[in-house]
């Protein structure tokens, strides 16, 4: 299996990147912030590119692309901290009308991992942007169930984790209407997970990257600071945990394209564990290589940070995927 992009992959990702450059820019992020992390028009824009389109056939409206092109482009909507419920619109295209076109705004709520009645204490149930959005999708055992946001009773959190990325409280969760079976509900949640592990991919290559400008410009006696052993110590530690994200995440997404080779949900698993601490742990590094600044509003390496804990609770944490992995590999010892 060939992991290199295709020339053509390669035009879609530096498309996408040139835009997110331009419109999601460091400066920009305390703006989008002060918005709750929603620009309608950004989102059209996304919409006019493709974004939530890029899997869905022509004859619906959409590209008629791959998983392994959408990762790409959520790499790169990673890479520059786009906010809003990305993953979540590009899933329901085909399944909502007017999700391609950016005219509706979908969220979600994945409760298929649900430990309120298996004996364990009751989890929270949160919503993103619930402000934002027209339409709730709700991933049951049962299947897709379809909401309306403006039904639901909620609580908005004051301060949430990232500022990017306001959340709500939903004390009680109605039933709603069922728009999909449980193979639906099963499937959109291990692309979604591949998704996310490409977000996560470009999370860890976005923190390299303002580590590495910093390094650069930043000046001790005398000199760089990334010519430091220390610090290149940091910057190398980090290239390898972005490229050991972009193995798993393309990896994810080449065997969801081509199912026959290996275990869909092995690979899935395995590409949300490893992005997922890649995106954590050069986050963290890029603070520190900022030193006491990377804590500072002025800097946006937090920005890293706070999006990587949010993505963790997308779609199934990382412990969660590792007992996926764990249950894989125990099923085959037992069949050998």
């Amino acid at each position: 299996m060939d992991f290199q992009p295709t020339e053509d992959q390669k035009a879609l990702q530096a498309g996408i990147r040139s835009f997110c450059e331009g419109q999601v820019s460091n400066e920009r992020l305390p703006e989008l912030g002060k918005s709750k992390g929603f620009d309608r028009a950004l989102w059209c824009e996304l919409a006019e590119m493709g974004v939530f389109g890029l899997r869905l056939s022509e004859d619906q409206g959409g590209i008629g692309l791959g998983y392994s092109d959408a990762v790409l482009v959520f790499e790169e909507l990673g890479r520059r901290l786009v906010p809003g419920p990305l993953v979540w619109s590009h899933l329901a295209a085909g399944l909502v009308p007017g999700v391609e076109s950016g005219e509706v705004v979908v969220g979600g709520v994945d409760l298929l991992d649900d430990r309120t009645n298996v004996g364990r204490s009751p989890e929270p149930i949160v919503a993103e942007h619930l402000d934002h959005i027209d339409v709730l999708l709700v991933l049951r055992k049962e299947g897709i169930e379809r909401l309306d946001p403006v039904s639901i009773r909620s609580i908005p959190a004051d301060i949430p984790l990232d500022p990017l990325t306001p959340i709500h409280h939903i004390p009680e969760l109605p039933r709603g209407e069922q728009i999909a079976d449980s193979n639906a509900a099963q499937k959109m949640r291990l692309v979604g997970a591949a998704m996310v592990a490409g977000q996560q991919l470009g999370l860890a290559e976005g923190a390299l990257d303002l580590a590495n400008e910093y390094a650069k410009g930043r000046e001790q006696f005398g000199r760089p600071i990334g010519g430091f052993q220390a610090v290149k110590h940091l910057l190398a530690e980090m290239f390898v945990r972005q490229e050991a994200a972009r193995g798993g995440a393309y990896n994810a997404a080449a065997t969801l394209d081509a199912p026959e080779v290996a275990n869909v949900a092995r690979a899935v698993s395995s590409a949300k564990v490893t992005a997922g601490e890649s995106a954590i742990r050069n986050a963290r590094s890029c603070i520190q290589v900022h030193g006491g600044m990377g804590f500072t509003w002025e800097v946006s390496a937090h920005y890293y940070l706070k999006r990587s804990w949010v993505l963790e609770n997308s779609f199934g944490t990382r412990d969660e995927h590792a007992e996926t992995i764990a249950s894989i590999l125990e099923t085959l010892v037992e069949t050998q």
